[in-house]
């Protein structure tokens, strides 16, 4: 891969690299799902889910850009999930769908610009093993920390998952496949 998702990657060594490039590959499945789609088609749900690939490109750069904050501020950075309104969550539930205005080229090139972000920050690190406790949330076991390896680790899992998923759509949309 040599797109500028990669570029600190070929320029750190080591387990930052391992990272870097693990993230990468799977941002780049994610992001190849969308090839050749419309605005329109990005936007479409193909299964009974309520996901879209424009949607999950959206829901994993919010993702990435919040656990990027988390490992530079800690918790406050992202919040207390214990405390969200259902207007929070509404608000929250537009991060997996095509909004009005929105292209699939405004969503990549966003993707990409926190993608650039995380490289930098990983790059730049001055230790992995420093920590936090993780945001209130009922999905977190309370006085849980994680360390900043384990928080990029979770990225390059979330990525993972996510790209399986719009591998699924892009098939049901239009019979192409990501990989096979």
């Amino acid at each position: 891969m040599t797109d500028a998702m990669t570029v600190n990657a070929k320029t750190t060594t080591g387990e930052r690299a391992d990272l870097l490039e693990a993230l990468a590959k799977q941002r780049h499945f994610l992001r190849f799902t969308t090839r050749d789609l419309t605005d329109e088609q990005a936007g479409r749900r193909t299964t009974a889910s309520e996901l879209c690939l424009g949607g999950l490109i959206k829901h994993v750069t919010s993702v990435e850009r919040n656990w990027v904050d988390f490992i530079q501020n800690g918790p406050s950075a992202m919040g207390d999930f214990t405390a969200m309104t259902e207007a929070d969550w509404a608000r929250r539930a537009d991060e997996f769908r095509m909004l009005p205005g929105e292209t699939l080229a405004g969503v990549l090139a966003d993707y990409a610009e926190t993608a650039r972000r995380t490289d930098e920050l990983v790059a730049a690190l001055p230790d992995l093993d420093a920590a936090h406790p993780l945001p209130k949330a009922p999905w977190f076991e309370p006085g849980a920390q994680w360390s900043a390896r384990r928080t990029l680790l979770h990225l390059v899992v979330e990525t993972a998952q996510h790209s399986g998923h719009a591998d699924i759509i892009r098939e049901s949309l239009d019979g192409s496949k990501s990989m096979g």
